[in-house]
């Protein structure tokens, strides 16, 4: 048994998604957490904060370094956080004088956030593509049923007759603004994390700002001025993707009101009753509904992770851990269900 749905073994079978499991796991975040070291270290050595050799040893390391995470794991539970263990095990690795330029200028929250946001850019990117792909099936549900005739309901009532297509747009067009702005999320949004002890950059000096645009460069993130306090890019990934899933809600609340009415849609691939053998249940349809309703839930959780107290805060962080990966997990869940149930479609209106 675990405490999520979404790496249930059978729950899991309507609800997970390998893909951004697997952008959420701990192999996935150390990974780019050593990405951010190994940047960190040759972006230093490019400006002269630490020598050429150092930055090549460090990186050196990091590509084959493999930590003890059952120590990660027990010493998370005193420091409340997994970098100061990571960054002592990393040096040891490293060995020599290239060990003390490990980190050097960093905190834990530069490493973890940047990790989140290597990680978050991949979820986007794959997000927007699935996004095109459930556009591209309701766009030849338009090409081939478009024409015929639905009756527009208003407050659950009818109201005049309206097309496939009136219909179908209302659910295309919120799509691809999704994709929009989830593409524009690479230079708008995903930044790298460097502020140091309290945001300051104190141990670079003059060479701070220049420093974390090379870093950035080096990771292929935006480069903003440190966040550590100022969390309004997570909560605004959050809630794109509470949108993705409220218009993909929409969708299936629709498909499912129209599959009840009996006579303007007809799907393939229900899902069966234990009871009535006759009954095919628009199951993808439902979840929809249920995985948007989720994600506008959680969503006022990110809101209440914008309350960062002075420069840095365990609680708010904390909470952003809860809940961002669920998130992502719902909103998986409900691109391939959408997938699935435009594709299921086999006639839409009145011919």
């Amino acid at each position: 048994m675990t405490y999520s749905a979404f790496d249930h073994p059978y729950l899991s079978g309507l609800l997970g998604d390998e893909a951004v499991a697997a952008e959420f796991s701990a192999s996935a975040d150390i990974h780019a957490m050593l990405a951010f070291e190994a940047a960190l270290a040759r972006a230093e050595a490019v400006h002269g904060i630490i020598p050429a050799s150092a930055a090549d040893r460090i990186t050196e390391a990091c590509r084959a370094f493999s930590p003890d995470v059952i120590a990660l794991k027990r010493v998370m539970a005193v420091d409340g956080v997994v970098v100061p263990e990571l960054v002592r095990q990393l040096r040891a690795a490293v060995g020599g004088e290239a060990a003390e330029y490990v980190h050097f200028g960093a905190t834990s929250q530069d490493v973890i956030d940047t990790s989140l946001m290597l990680r978050m850019k991949a979820v986007a990117e794959l997000f927007a593509v699935r996004l095109g792909n459930v556009v591209s099936v309701l766009e030849e549900c338009d090409s081939e049923w478009g024409d015929r005739a639905l009756m527009g309901r208003t407050r659950m009532q009818a109201a005049i007759p309206i097309t496939v297509s009136d219909r179908l747009r209302s659910w295309i067009e919120p799509l691809l603004d999704h994709i929009d702005r989830l593409e524009a999320m690479d230079r708008d949004l995903f930044a790298v994390q460097f502020g140091g002890a309290a945001g300051t950059l104190d141990k670079l000096d003059d060479r701070a700002d220049e420093v974390r645009a090379t870093l950035a460069e080096e990771l292929g993130l935006a480069d903003f001025p440190q966040w550590h306090s100022q969390r309004s890019e997570v909560a605004d990934f959050a809630s794109a993707l509470s949108l993705v899933t409220g218009s993909l809600g929409k969708f299936g609340q629709d498909v499912a009101l129209m599959a009840q009415q009996g006579d303007e849609i007809e799907l393939a691939g229900g899902g069966g009753s234990s009871a009535m053998a006759h009954k095919q249940n628009p199951v993808a349809a439902e979840v929809l509904v249920s995985l948007a309703r989720f994600n506008a839930t959680q969503l006022s959780g990110m809101h209440h992770a914008l309350i960062h107290e002075q420069e840095r805060s365990g609680a708010a962080w904390t909470l952003e851990w809860l809940i961002m990966p669920q998130m992502a997990g719902a909103t998986a869940a409900a691109l391939r269900l959408a997938a699935e149930l435009a594709s299921n479609i086999r006639r839409l209106g009145r011919a």
